[in-house]
């Protein structure tokens, strides 16, 4: 049997994780180096990392903890490869086959492509050539406006574009998965969005990941059981709770076998 993925996502804005809220107010939780590796430590299957800062490099200044350096996205990168043991997916700035190049060359199992999706497929394709569909990852963001579903670009421009027919196309470009995030339910704890993952899952042939609203791990059992979602991913419920992917995975691993268990990874 094909297990589910529990998949922490992370958002870096400046150098610095980042707590998202409705895509647009954020709060610093901690360095990226630290946080991925306790991720890594306790039991994720993957992770997804996303850049959201806006310049390609950044100054960083904490004068209480005597910080104060330059870096870009793909110096952690090379740093968060040399210390965790799981596949990782990286999105943000990748605007071309250079810079999907430039983060697979330096530790990325997968690119994240959002943008790039929207205004550029040829270049997709070029990429999904180059090094395979299973190593390209569409995000897309989506909302809910009566009763219907739109795509959503940089976090608050609401296009006239369905989330399932952009995916259908984007299969056709060459991508190997979805992460479908839902803006409305961003940091909100409300749950996912079930109705619409079920219908998004059970209509495109790729590995589907549902991401938006999760605020507890039975969010996380009822989208693995009732929806055809093969990841399982959520963000700031992660960063809060101790443990918390360990967690998560012995709580699923109660309801469903649908996960690898918690001690998985220390057995191998």
């Amino acid at each position: 049997m094909k297990k589910k993925r529990l998949i922490p996502v992370v958002l870096i804005k400046n150098g610095w994780v980042v707590q998202s809220n409705n895509f647009n107010r954020y709060k610093n939780i901690g360095h990226p180096i630290p946080t991925i590796k306790r991720l890594s430590n306790f039991c994720s299957d993957e992770i997804i990392i996303i850049d959201i800062s806006k310049n390609d490099f950044y100054e960083n200044r904490r004068e209480d903890m005597n910080y104060n350096f330059r870096e870009d996205i793909i110096t952690i990168l090379k740093e968060i490869s040399q210390v965790i043991f799981m596949p990782v997916a990286i999105g943000g700035k990748i605007r071309n086959i250079s810079d999907a190049r430039l983060r697979i060359e330096n530790g990325a199992e997968k690119i994240v492509v959002n943008t790039l999706c929207i205004e550029n497929k040829k270049e997709i394709e070029k990429i999904s050539k180059s090094f395979g569909s299973q190593a390209i990852i569409a995000s897309i963001d989506y909302k809910k406006i009566d009763n219907n579903y739109y795509v959503v670009k940089n976090g608050d421009t609401i296009l006239s574009l369905d989330p399932i027919k952009h995916a259908k196309n984007l299969v056709e470009s060459g991508i190997g998965e979805i992460f479908l995030n839902s803006v409305d339910r961003d940091g909100l704890k409300i749950g996912y969005d079930l109705n619409f993952l079920k219908e998004f899952s059970e209509k495109i042939k790729i590995p589907v990941i549902g991401c938006g609203g999760a605020g507890e791990w039975e969010d996380m059992y009822k989208l693995s059981s009732e929806t055809k979602c093969d990841g399982i991913a959520a963000a700031n419920i992660f960063h809060h709770i101790e443990h918390s992917v360990y967690l998560a995975k012995e709580y699923l691993t109660k309801r469903t076998d649908q996960f690898r268990p918690p001690d998985f990874y220390n057995e191998i």
